[in-house]
C-alpha cells in the first residue's frame, strides 16, 4: 500500500473535509469517528504522510514519534477515559490488508466510555 493524496485523511487534514476535531498540535489531528462503534471512539491521525505503523517507524523523525505516543494520551484525558481520568480505552491500529487497514494513511482508534470486549473475535 503506498501513501495517496486523495486518502480521506490528508483531505481532513488539508481542511478540505470537515472533522469534529478533539485536539491538534503540530504532529497530530484527533477527532471524533463518523461511524463510532463504541460510546467513544476517536481517531488520531499523525500529520505526516504515512502509510502504517511499520512506515512511520521507518520513517518519522523522533520528534513525530514522541508527539503521537503523547497525542494519544492528550486525547485519553480530554475524552475522560485516560486511567488518570476514567476507567481505560483501547487503542487499535490496523496495518495493511491482514491487518484490515481501510485507509492509507497511519491511524489509531481509540475506544472508551464503556467496556470494549474482546480483543479479536
Amino acid at each position: 500500500m503506498s501513501y495517496d493524496d486523495s486518502n480521506i485523511f490528508a483531505k481532513i487534514l488539508r481542511g478540505e473535509i470537515p472533522c469534529n476535531k478533539i485536539y491538534e498540535d503540530e504532529f497530530i489531528l484527533s477527532f471524533h469517528d463518523i461511524n463510532p462503534k463504541k460510546k467513544i471512539h476517536a481517531l488520531v491521525i499523525p500529520k505526516g504522510k504515512y502509510v502504517d505503523l511499520d512506515d512511520f517507524s521507518l520513517n518519522a523523525a523522533p520528534e513525530e514519534m514522541v508527539g503521537l505516543i503523547k497525542g494519544l494520551n492528550i486525547v485519553a484525558k480530554k475524552l475522560g477515559i485516560s486511567t488518570e481520568e476514567g476507567k481505560g480505552y483501547r487503542v487499535l491500529a490496523n496495518i495493511s490488508d491482514h491487518g484490515g487497514q481501510e485507509v492509507p494513511h497511519l491511524h489509531f482508534h481509540l475506544f472508551g466510555g464503556e467496556k470494549v470486549g474482546k480483543m479479536v473475535e
